[in-house]
């Protein structure tokens, strides 16, 4: 990897690298890596694809997004001409995403803690996505029903949030643990995970999430129109099944979802 940029903030080191082989560029805070995006800012991480297909999906056009890191997402919204604003409690992540990942002067960025925000005067929205770490952990309070009780009072009548979840492998639960809490504010949770991968992300939801189905690939990273097959690291942990937040029904029939989709072409 070819280093571009480090920027230290409190919450550790930015490191701005550049992929030889394929141009992209990866984002890592503190060592661990929590983004990669071609040169027009477009993902190569299939669990941003798959929020933004289910986004699409849901008709979602004001989006709130609590975790930026490398604010890809919020690129990809932009240019879909959805409204995103992004909250994350690390400041300068705001300027690096805008400077090498495409985030749009136009997107609204606010440097606060997400619950902290939901509950000031932080508006109403179509969808909020939940993807924050604290190394490779959910923060606590982000995790709690008080909390999803604050993202409620900030959804629109049929809005819906989705929260990503890193699962170590099948004996984990924490989706599942995660799914438990939501369900204390919403009657209907769906988990979005494959079963029988390690180090996988899934995404859990809720809200108005009935109707939604298996994402497809709705943006093609520009790596991928330069080759017919492109082998992305964690792609073969890309979340496969919908099924109902409580451990046990399967609702989907194991469609191709984002980037497993786009491998196969």
């Amino acid at each position: 990897m070819i280093p571009i940029e480090e920027v230290e903030t409190k919450f550790g080191t930015i490191a701005i690298s550049k992929n030889p082989a394929t141009g992209s560029l990866i984002y890592k805070v503190g060592g661990r890596q929590q983004g990669e995006a071609d040169s027009n800012g477009t993902s190569l991480a299939y669990y941003i694809h798959a929020i933004f297909g289910l986004l699409s999906q849901a008709k979602s056009d004001t989006i709130l997004m609590i975790g930026g890191a490398g604010c890809t997402l919020g690129t990809m919204l932009s240019r879909a001409e959805r409204k995103a604003t992004i909250v994350d409690v690390n400041k300068p992540s705001f300027a690096i995403a805008r400077q090498y990942f495409g985030l749009p002067e136009s997107v609204i960025c606010h440097a606060a803690e997400g619950e902290n925000f939901l509950r000031g005067d932080a508006g109403r929205y179509d969808a909020i996505v939940v993807d924050a770490f604290h190394g490779d952990f959910i923060p606590a309070n982000l995790k709690t029903p008080e909390f999803f009780g604050a993202v409620r009072d900030c959804l629109a009548p049929d809005g819906a949030v989705f929260v990503n979840v890193l699962v170590q492998n099948d004996f984990d639960h924490c989706a599942d643990r995660l799914a438990k809490s939501m369900r204390t504010v919403w009657p209907d949770v769906r988990v979005l995970d494959t079963a029988g991968l390690r180090d996988r992300n899934a995404i859990v939801m809720a809200g108005q999430v009935s109707q939604l189905r298996e994402p497809e690939l709705l943006l093609q990273p520009e790596v991928m129109r330069k080759r017919s097959k492109m082998n992305w690291d964690g792609c073969d942990s890309a979340p496969g099944n919908l099924r109902d937040g409580n451990l046990s029904v399967e609702i989907g029939n194991g469609f191709e979802t984002a980037v497993n989709h786009a491998i196969r072409l």
